[in-house]
Order: C-alpha cells, then sequence, then structure tokens
C-alpha cells in the first residue's frame, strides 16, 4: 500500500493580534516610566555632530509636525487620492528629521509615500501624477513634483514652532475612506510601469510582531540601524520595529552606508547586535573582516539578515570563516514588497546545516501566511517538483494604487478561512526540499540590480520610447554573479550614438537601471522567430572588448580657438577612436576625459596616440587637467598652464607598514590581476597575505621596498623590490604557485643568460599596488610616481638595470611607451605548459601576453 503524496503547501504558525496603529504603540512608550527618557533616536551628521531625541522629545516634537500636516492639508482643502487615501510623498535625506516626519505622517492619520534624489524626473513625476499625494515634503526642491501641494523641511520644522506639543487625538486625524494604509511603495512593474503597493498597518504590524517571536531583542541589545534606502521594503522593520520596543534607533547617513569600513566603526562603536543587508555588503563586510584580521571584530553583531538578492552558498560558507557557529546566525529572508519585504525564512546556524543542501534554502513560511506551490492549473504540485510561488495570508498588501494589476492579487481557490482569501502571485518559481523552500528564479523579467528588483519589461519600454530607437532587446548578462550587467540592444532609425541614449535614459530611469546600450544591425532570431536572446549575450560577451570596432562618436569643436583647431582635431579624434563605443558624451572643449568614459590604460594609449602625432604632453599635464581644454592648451606650443597635479612621497617599508601594504597588493592582485582570473578557483586573498608575511622582515631589511603617501599623508600606493639574485627564499604551498612558477619559466631564460649574476647589479621590481579608493587618474599618478621612484632607488643603490615582468596592458604599456623599457620577451600566456602538464592559463584569449621589460639606469 503506497503513501500519500505531500503537496508543496507550506503553513506558518497563527498568531492573534490586535490590529493597532504602529503610531500608537510608539506613543505608548511615553506613558512607561522606563522609557520616556530613553534616546529614540541618534543620528551622527558627517562634521561630527550628534542628534539624541529621547521618546518623551521624539511625542512632543512628532505631535507638533503632525498639526501642522494636518492642517495643511484641512486649510489648503488637499483632497484624498483616487483610490481613497491621504498620501504625504517624502524626499529626505536620511537624518533624525526623516524618521520624525514619517512619525508624525502618521499621527496625522496619512501614509507616508517615499521618494529618493536619486529617482530621475520622469519617475517621480509619474508616481506623483498616478499616486497623487496631497502634500510633499522635500529639502530639495523639484519641477517633477506635479500637482501636489509643496513643503520643505525647514518650512515645516518652522512652521512646528507654535503648535501645540498635545496630540491630535483619534477621532480629529485624517481618516482614508477605506483601511488603514500605512505606506505607499513604488516598485518596479510586470507591465513595464513601475507601480505603487499599499501596506495597511496592521500588514506591517503581522510582519514585526513575527520578528519579536522568532528574533527578540536581547537584554543587551540597545541600539539598532536604519541604513536602507526608505524607498526599499526593508527600511519599514529596520524603522518601526526597534522603536516599537523603546530600542534606540541610529539613523546612517548614505555616505557612511556605502562605505564598508564606516559602517563597520558605527556598528562596533555602538554594539550593534543585528543588521539587514543585500548579499553583496556581505561580502563586502567579509572582506573587510580578512583584510583587518581583527580579533573580535563585529563580535557584538549576533544576528544578520540576507534579503534582497540570492544568498550564495559560497557566501554563506565564508560566513561562519570568520564568525564563531552557534554565537552568531545568518538568515536568509525571501520576500517582495508586496508581501511585507519578508515572507519566508531561513535560519543558518553553522557550516554543517548547510552540507545536506545545494544551496542556500528560503525556508518557511512567517506567522499567519500560507506558501504554495502551483502548477499553471492552480493545483498544488508535489514535494520535489517546482511551482510557482503564491502567497495568502496576513502579510500581503492590500494591492496596487489605482487598483493596478489585478492579476497579480486573485482569489484563493484553496481557502476556507476568509484569512486567506487572497493569493499574490510572486512570480518565482520554488520547490520543496527535505520540508523547506528553494528558489529556482522568476517566471518573468525581473531581476536584482544592487539589492533592487528590476524589470527587464520597464527598461526595454523606456529604450523603445526613444523616437531614434527602432527595436530594444533589454537582457541581464550571469544575473546575481558578481559581473552581471544590464544590456540593451539597439537598433535605430537615425544615427544616435550609444552614449546619446545612455545620457537620454538618464532623464527617465533611475540610476541602477539604466543599461549599457549595443548598437546592432539587426536583432537576431531563432529558426521559431523568437529573439535569440543567448545570441545576443555570447555577441556581448565575445565583442565586449573588441577595439577593431568603430561607430561614430559626436564631435563638437564649438568654442575651439582658431590657432588651436589643428590640434584639437588631432585631440578629438584620438580620444574618439580610443573611447570608441565607450564614450558616454559629445567629445569637446569642456569634456573630462574621464567622464567621457576613460580610464587608467585608456588614457596611456592617448598619450601615446597624441606623442606619435607630434603633441607631447607629460601624463601629469594629461591627468590633472580639468577638461579637453586644459589638454590643447598644453598641446598648443608656446602656452604654459599651471597645472599641478597631486604631490607624493616615497618612504621605505618599516615593519608597521605590513597591514596596509599587505592590504594593497592582495586588493591588486587577487581582484585586479590579468593571470590570476583564470585560477581563481584554486587561490585565496589569505594566499598573498601569507606570501607576504613569509617575506615582510627580509623586505624590510634590505630597505628596497618602499610606499608612497599623498600630501594628506595617505598610503596610496606600495611597491616591492629586491635585488635579483638576492631574493628571500619562501616556500608557497597555495595555489600562487602557479603564478610563479610561470614567472619562474619566463624570467629564468634571461636570468641565466643576458642578466649580471653579481649582487648590486639588477634591481628586481617585483610586485606594485595601488589604494582601491583611488580614481583612474589618480591609479596612474600613483604608478607613474612609483616607476620614477624605482629608477631613483636602481640610480642611487648603484644597480645597472630593472627588471619586471608585467603582465597588465597598462603596466606594459607605460613601461614601453612612457619609461622606455626595453622588451626582452613578448610570451603568449595562453602557450605556457605547467610542471604538472596542464596550461593553467590555457582559457585566456592570444592577446593576453607577458612583458619581461628591461630598463639600464644610467
Amino acid at each position: 500500500m503506497g503513501s500519500l503524496p505531500q503537496f508543496s503547501i507550506l503553513k506558518g504558525p497563527t498568531r492573534k493580534f490586535n490590529p493597532e496603529f504602529i503610531n500608537d504603540i510608539i506613543e505608548s512608550r511615553v506613558g512607561d516610566s522606563n522609557t520616556a527618557d530613553k534616546i529614540a533616536l541618534i543620528f551622527e551628521d558627517g562634521d561630527g555632530n550628534t542628534s539624541k531625541h529621547t521618546y518623551a522629545e521624539l511625542n512632543i516634537i512628532t505631535n507638533k509636525l503632525a498639526r501642522v500636516i494636518k492642517n495643511t492639508i484641512v486649510q489648503e482643502k488637499l483632497q484624498r487620492n483616487l483610490d481613497g487615501d491621504y498620501l504625504v510623498a517624502v524626499n529626505l535625506l536620511p537624518t533624525d528629521r526623516l524618521v520624525l516626519v514619517l512619525l508624525a505622517i502618521w499621527k496625522a492619520g496619512a501614509a507616508y509615500l517615499p521618494l529618493d534624489h536619486a529617482f530621475p524626473g520622469a519617475r517621480i513625476e509619474h508616481i506623483m501624477r498616478e499616486a497623487k499625494p496631497a502634500l510633499v515634503i522635500f529639502d530639495e526642491d523639484s519641477d517633477f513634483y506635479v500637482d501636489a501641494f509643496k513643503l520643505s523641511i525647514d518650512e515645516l520644522w518652522s512652521k512646528s514652532s507654535k503648535e501645540s506639543e498635545m496630540g491630535i487625538k483619534k477621532n480629529e486625524r485624517l481618516k482614508h475612506q477605506s483601511g488603514d494604509l500605512a505606506i505607499a511603495l513604488y516598485t518596479s512593474g510586470s507591465t513595464g510601469v513601475p507601480k505603487g503597493v499599499k501596506l495597511p498597518h496592521k500588514v506591517i504590524l503581522n510582519r514585526l510582531n513575527w520578528q519579536f517571536k522568532a528574533f527578540p531583542f536581547s537584554e543587551t541589545e540597545k541600539v539598532c540601524v536604519f541604513k536602507t534606502a526608505l524607498t526599499f521594503v526593508d527600511s519599514i522593520s529596520e524603522i518601526w520595529g526597534p522603536l516599537m520596543r523603546g530600542l534606540s534607533l541610529l539613523v546612517i547617513p548614505k555616505e557612511v552606508t556605502k562605505d564598508p569600513e564606516r559602517l563597520i566603526e558605527a556598528l562596533e562603536k555602538y554594539k550593534v547586535e543585528r543588521l539587514v543587508l543585500v548579499p553583496s555588503l556581505l561580502r563586502s563586510i567579509l572582506m573587510f573582516v580578512e583584510i583587518k584580521k581583527q580579533d573580535g571584530i563585529l563580535s557584538n553583531l549576533k544576528t544578520w539578515v540576507c534579503s534582497g538578492e540570492t544568498l550564495v552558498k559560497g557566501a554563506a560558507l565564508d560566513f561562519y570563516k570568520y564568525f564563531p557557529e552557534n554565537e552568531h546566525r545568518l538568515c536568509n529572508f525571501y520576500g517582495s514588497t508586496e508581501i511585507m519585504g519578508d515572507v519566508t525564512y531561513y535560519v543558518i546556524k553553522g557550516l554543517d546545516q548547510m552540507k545536506s543542501f545545494e544551496k542556500v534554502p528560503i525556508g518557511n513560511p512567517v506567522d499567519n501566511t500560507i506558501v504554495y506551490l502551483l502548477d499553471s492549473e492552480f493545483r498544488p504540485v508535489k514535494a520535489g517538483e517546482i511551482g510557482e510561488l503564491y502567497v495568502s495570508g496576513l502579510n500581503l498588501a492590500s494591492g496596487y494604487i489605482n487598483g493596478r494589476d489585478p492579476d497579480k492579487f486573485i482569489e484563493n481557490p484553496l481557502a476556507i478561512d476568509p484569512t486567506y482569501g487572497k493569493l499574490y502571485r510572486t512570480g518565482d518559481f520554488a520547490r520543496l526540499e527535505k520540508g523547506t523552500l528553494m528558489y529556482e528564479g522568476r517566471t518573468d523579467s525581473q531581476v536584482k540590480i544592487r539589492g533592487h528588483r528590476v524589470d527587464l519589461t520597464e527598461v526595454e519600454k523606456a529604450v523603445s520610447s526613444i523616437e531614434e530607437v527602432d527595436k530594444a532587446v533589454v537582457l541581464c548578462y550571469k544575473p546575481g554573479e558578481m559581473s552581471q550587467a544590464l544590456l540593451a540592444f539597439v537598433t535605430t532609425k537615425q544615427l544616435v550614438s550609444e552614449s546619446w541614449i545612455e545620457a537620454y535614459l538618464r532623464k527617465k530611469l533611475t540610476a541602477y537601471m539604466i543599461p549599457q546600450v549595443i548598437l546592432v544591425e539587426t536583432i537576431p532570431l531563432l529558426v521559431n522567430g523568437k529573439i535569440d536572446r543567448q545570441g545576443l549575450l555570447k555577441m556581448y560577451e565575445n565583442t565586449n572588448n573588441n577595439d577593431d570596432y568603430q561607430y561614430q562618436v559626436d564631435i563638437d569643436y564649438t568654442g575651439v580657438p582658431s590657432n588651436q583647431l589643428e590640434a584639437a582635431k588631432v585631440l578629438f579624434e584620438t580620444v574618439a577612436s580610443v573611447l570608441n563605443r565607450a564614450a558616454r558624451a559629445v567629445i569637446k572643449s569642456d569634456a573630462n576625459f574621464y567622464n567621457l568614459g576613460g580610464n587608467s590604460l585608456n588614457s596611456i594609449y592617448t598619450i601615446t596616440k597624441l606623442n606619435e602625432q607630434g603633441y607631447r604632453i607629460g601624463i601629469s599635464d594629461f591627468i590633472a587637467a580639468l577638461d579637453l581644454g586644459e589638454i590643447l592648451e598644453r598641446m598648443t606650443a608656446g602656452t604654459v598652464v599651471d597645472i599641478r597635479p597631486p604631490q607624493f612621497t616615497a618612504q621605505a617599508c618599516r615593519l608597521a607598514d605590513k597591514e596596509i601594504v599587505t592590504s594593497m597588493i592582495t586588493e591588486s592582485f587577487y581582484r585586479k590581476a590579468d593571470l590570476e582570473q583564470w585560477i581563481l578557483s584554486e587561490i585565496s586573498e589569505n594566499d598573498y597575505r601569507v606570501y607576504l608575511d613569509d617575506m615582510w622582515d627580509p623586505l624590510v631589511e634590505k630597505g628596497l621596498s618602499f610606499i608612497v603617501k599623498n600630501e594628506y599623508q595617505k598610503v596610496v600606493g606600495a611597491c616591492i623590490n629586491f635585488d635579483l639574485v638576492d631574493e628571500p627564499e619562501v616556500d608557497i604551498s597555495s595555489g600562487l604557485l602557479k603564478i610563479f612558477e610561470f614567472l619562474d619559466f619566463v624570467e629564468g631564460p634571461f636570468r641565466q643568460s643576458k642578466l649580471p649574476k653579481e649582487k648590486n647589479k639588477t634591481l628586481h621590481c617585483h610586485m606594485m599596488g595601488t589604494h582601491s579608493s583611488l580614481t583612474s587618474r589618480e591609479n596612474i599618478l600613483v604608478i607613474q610616481f612609483m616607476e620614477e621612484e624605482v629608477y631613483k632607488l636602481a640610480k642611487n643603490k648603484g644597480f645597472e638595470g630593472i627588471l619586471t615582468v608585467n603582465t597588465s596592458p597598462l603596466t606594459q604599456q607605460l613601461g614601453r611607451d612612457v619609461f622606455k623599457y626595453e622588451v626582452l620577451q613578448d610570451y603568449q600566456v595562453n602557450q605556457y605548459v605547467a610542471p604538472d602538464n596542464t596550461k593553467p592559463f590555457g582559457l585566456a584569449p592570444d592577446s593576453q601576453r607577458a612583458l619581461i621589460q628591461w630598463k639600464a639606469v644610467v
């Protein structure tokens, strides 16, 4: 007798709660003598100033602000939107004042609608016209706040000073026509147009009540952080969870959120115990922890919640390399704005837990929710089979603004309890494995870009709407991987450049949605008439770095003096030919080379091409020039331009410099080196640390290596040198052995036959690294300075020449064309056969070379 099949339906715990307004719960904290004097909000600005507000102060300030908001709406006779809701749009940078305004909006009886300074005008205008907020509160005015009454943050604060400290009574608050709407969040739409998700108080409360039970605040937990963009659903639990429980909320400025080092400093300072972050930020923090090698770093941070992107198994395994099992937990949350951000969750407590899974599960449902995996006929699939993921229960939004996309929120044919009467169609595939959910990809065209959900249809519609565009196909190259790219393949009706289209899109799309535009003659089709999407992606992969491909770059000679036109023609056309498809704007006198799309390598190439045409200009002059006009003046005979490049100084390496030098060399070689990319699966960042650790003491003792500091005394470069016949013996047991075996292979013949065998004859320039924060321009200047210092060092120490092996096109070109190194050998790296009879770099293109270069010291 067979057993009944298990169907893919998972139900979260059923828990009752009172559907209160969140602002009323927070206000009740003031009546608690243990909480009223506690710090509710903390904000540290970039100038070292700190603002703090107790719960009692927070209550008074928000009461006064709420009165201004309510009175403005009533006195100006501002209306509800088409759904019957009072919305207040908010476009403010993250500070303590932002949180105070949000709470005040709720106290006035309205709901808040977040905007963002990074949104292009067209997106803001669409949101304003569709959502029809009664009021917009801002710190930066805009012409795109259409049809809404505007109130600046300063004006709001000024008016509030005259208002009563007493709260608005519940029966006097603004009222929506139906429901208890708290927040409207705009997200990418499957129809190609952004749409607003309506989140009521009770839905948010269900999500937070589950959090309080599943992940309760500890007795030692005093401060939590708000760092996520307000337009992102994760900001809701970050802000309101701690305030509902009487904890302190630290508001993190944008510039700190973007800098892992500064973010970690804030987390350490306030002993933060939990953090919500996208997996890409998790990787950045793990890299920083690896570099610091500091015991106890982030030891207070016990709960790490990954959300917004796919958490890959490798990142989970890396996490427990640095943080003790059972003391720290890594959580994988799954959801979207329509289901209050998180609807299933999985907690990883250690490495053993992941052994039985190929990837990180998305887990089980939160309280008062049911997850169904259904087939195309809305029948539950069997356990282990892939089905489309649907959600019902109290975590569901109440729909979209103006009733958009009703097919996403449908009647639940499987429900008896009215609590689960609605189904939300997530557009995701999943399957049930060992009683837990595994994510299996999207059913539509939505992808995650830097943690933000992006609908390829929306981007494609924006590209296709451009009058000059004939057809457009938008694809994501390697979604979810570090090298992912958003691409738009375009055919045009008339001649326009890729950079022109991208510039146009910046007016319509937010920054993370702007694709790299690639002009093609035709869109390839499969035999069935469908678009050959894989063919397009393969074409991108094969031609992305093809320098032979040329297209028309816009050049404008307006404003160029007549006596400089000849030189301008050489300069502008050279820049156009070098940048080619990378050109991001019109090439003209007031354009900056690097803003046009220039980088370290093509700037050196440009200088070389100019020199070949008889126009001599130094690297420093070219890089430090504000725009092409300054470069042009410098190229013109008889003109002297005051261009002051940064000032650098060199200092011999000391024992105390070990950490910074190790970090820079590791960064430069592991992440950016040309040979290492082919064997990344066999090496790790730690391999470089071990190698440098073994050689550090003799390196310092020999006194031939140095660091470079800029004028602000920040270390920006490091150069490791040795006497060629007196290098320290280092035992290498890691995958790096393949790199050094290759270097010995290409250098060996010259060491034996052509180079002096005595000490103090040949200086071996072994490794150069620059700081990861440097721009392309700064990077070249530092490399140039180090090359000059190597020559000075060799001359002062009495060496006859300098030997180096360059595998980077940038340093190859610098050495050959700028510093006039002699090329002893040009070796094609994919031809190398290792001692174990393998070709470790066999996948490298024929164009990848290793140059053995020599420069005599005179």
